[in-house]
């Protein structure tokens, strides 16, 4: 009777420490999880804060980068203009009044 117990016990040590091992895995990996997740949103966070001068936020249509009385903006938070896309807007030689 012992010797059925032993073999038993023997059988179900490498399940349980397996177990127990992935259990503490999956607490570590969900904790890293949750800081890599907490450091992206105050990276966001800080983006956002850094936004460039000539970010507008217009009513009925978002967020506009650049002169956005000109003809050529792209209406996009990304992009100032179709033919200069990267900037500056001041003293732009292709500006075109919408207005």
């Amino acid at each position: 009777m012992l010797s059925v117990f032993l073999i038993l016990t023997i059988a179900l040590v490498p399940s349980v420490l397996t177990l127990l091992l992935q259990h503490r895995l999956e607490s570590q990996a969900q904790q890293r999880l949750r800081a890599a997740m907490a450091a992206a949103e105050r990276r966001q966070l800080q983006n956002l804060l850094r936004l460039p001068p000539d970010h507008h936020r217009v009513e009925g249509i978002g967020t506009l980068v650049g002169d956005f009385t000109c003809i050529y903006n792209a209406r996009s938070p990304y992009l100032r203009c179709a033919v200069n896309p990267s900037g500056p807007c001041e003293n732009c030689r292709l500006y075109a009044s919408k207005y």
